[in-house]
């Protein structure tokens, strides 16, 4: 049986808009009857080329998602899950601000509408951690029903304890929003990569998880180029041919 837990991360600059004529068609190569479980944009709007072919987790990037359009947007979709604050711990936004607008806006989307809340997904530092503390301490009354994560880095064995440390210290499912080696290896990118989803994949307590990115370019210089999922051209690597389609994925030969 399939174990669907791959959240697609499509990069917006993907679709089609003003002056960016994008490669929508790239969608087309994705096999949504495998492992891939949703696609995340960053956005609050639906990628117009995914015409329902999975679900979309829309997301509350930072505050300005907060205001219209974009709340609109969240508070009138028909997705089930929705996301709050992409690293706002590297963003500016108090452990104390994320708590008030938590209770004002996003505890509502959740009591009338039937939203299921990925919380913030802080990196996997100690600053990122002690924001997350600050915040699930502040919102107890109401917390999450996942726990928003992200990492970044060149150990497969440390990721795996990092998840484990963090859930033990919360009961929520994990999603982890984000994840990828920053190693400029090859071989040691797909080793990480390997290790950690076949690990996530068996584990009960991981809900969801997306590998960064599916993008044209190099978001910036702390990416790995070894990691991407997606080539200049809109075509997939074969890093993201093995994620759509292979479970568990085997070592390369």
């Amino acid at each position: 049986m399939v174990v669907k837990k791959r959240c697609l991360l499509w990069d917006w600059t993907n679709s089609s808009g003003p002056g960016n004529p994008g490669v929508p068609w790239a969608m087309d190569q994705c096999n949504f009857n495998g492992p891939l479980s949703s696609v995340s944009n960053w956005n609050a709007w639906v990628p117009p080329e995914l015409r329902g072919r999975a679900p979309y987790r829309p997301m509350v990037h930072l505050e300005a998602q907060l205001r219209s359009p974009d709340w609109d947007w969240i508070w009138n979709s028909d997705q089930p899950i929705v996301q709050y604050f992409n690293e706002p711990d590297k963003n500016g936004i108090s452990p104390e601000s994320a708590a008030d607008s938590w209770h004002r806006q996003m505890v509502p989307l959740r009591q009338q509408k039937g939203k299921k809340l990925v919380g913030p997904a802080v990196a996997s530092d100690e600053n990122g951690k002690n924001w997350l503390a600050d915040f699930m301490n502040r919102v107890s009354d109401q917390p999450p029903d996942f726990l928003g994560l992200h990492y970044y880095g060149t150990d497969g064995n440390a990721c795996i304890q990092y998840l484990t440390e963090m859930h033990s210290k919360y009961p929520q499912p994990i999603v982890v929003s984000e994840i990828a080696s920053t190693d400029r290896n090859i071989g040691s990118v797909y080793n990480f990569t390997i290790q950690l989803a076949n690990f996530m994949d068996e584990t009960d307590w991981i809900f969801e998880y997306g590998f960064f990115g599916c993008m044209r370019n190099l978001a910036d210089g702390f990416v790995s180029p070894s990691a991407q999922l997606m080539q200049p051209d809109g075509h997939f690597t074969d890093l993201m041919m093995k994620l759509q389609w292979d479970q568990p994925i085997a070592p390369p030969k």
